[in-house]
């Protein structure tokens, strides 16, 4: 997965005037949007770049994938740029450009943003059948970084993805109380929104595509130096949250036992009926 010296994979680069128009164009809807502040934009880059993009993502069995696998997350992912083709490494450069970040700010209206070149997290990510992730809001602080994170982008890259093999995209309120956005992961779709305690997000049911097929994206998160007061809370990891009526068993409950800091867990035992949230 290399590119021989003085040869550029690709001669995409992102265009500012269009950018800047995109951002002037979406910002309205962005910051007013429900359940939080989020953008869905459909056939965001050509089709030529996530095609090299596809042609390139490693399966399951070509690379070491981080694998995640408890009852709240059943997933593969990779940051390891070595481990990414020169494509996707390229893509993913541009995504954290100055270009890029100043259509950010512009699109979100937070401004000072900061992207990662660790892509702590992000990078690529691949969910094989029967793979989830539960509703979740994401970890707040950069452990190496010690930044606060402040958005989401998600590039979705899966050709002809039946609506029944699931793997959804889910906003939810933040009561938790309805789903009020679903989006399916289809391809050159880009997901852009806010991160604070309550985005809470996922695809929390089992997806069923055929044996070989797999949810595929690319993940990108962006932090700022600092964030407003009313959003500030102490550092976390991923805060979980189950669906009303689903039932709290007992490999979930040592889960979240296990991730989500006590003082939420305790908090989450005294407000909801036992077993249930």
């Amino acid at each position: 997965m290399s590119t021989p010296p003085g040869k550029l994979p690709i001669d995409f680069v992102f265009d500012s005037t269009w950018l800047d128009k995109l951002a002037s164009k979406h910002h309205e809807t962005y910051v007013n949007a429900a359940p939080f502040p989020h953008i869905v934009i459909d056939n965001f880059l050509p089709d030529e770049v996530l095609n090299n993009v596809l042609m390139e993502f490693p399966s399951h069995e070509q690379i070491d994938w981080i694998k995640f696998d408890t009852p709240l997350e059943k997933k593969l992912a990779s940051k390891v740029e070595t481990q990414i083709g020169p494509y996707t490494r390229f893509l993913l450069y541009q995504f954290n450009s100055a270009t890029f970040i100043n259509f950010l700010e512009a699109l979100t209206g937070i401004h000072g943003l900061i992207p990662d070149p660790h892509f702590w997290g992000g990078g690529l990510h691949q969910i094989q059948p029967g793979g989830l992730l539960k509703i979740h809001a994401d970890f707040n602080f950069h452990p190496v970084l010690k930044i606060n994170r402040r958005i989401n982008l998600l590039l979705y890259l899966n050709k002809e993805w039946d609506e029944n093999y699931g793997g959804e995209l889910q906003l939810w309120d933040r009561n938790m109380s309805k789903c009020e956005v679903k989006l399916l992961p289809i391809f050159n779709r880009c997901v852009i929104f806010n991160t604070t305690d309550f985005s809470f997000h996922g695809h929390p049911d089992p997806v069923s595509c055929p044996t070989g097929e797999t949810r595929k994206s690319l993940a990108l998160y962006y932090y700022s130096n600092g964030r407003p007061v009313e959003e500030i809370s102490e550092k976390h990891t991923t805060l979980w949250r189950l669906r009303p009526g689903e039932v709290l068993n007992r490999n979930i409950k040592a889960t979240l036992k296990k991730f989500v800091p006590p003082i939420v867990f305790e908090l989450r035992r005294r407000v909801f009926p036992k077993g249930k949230v």
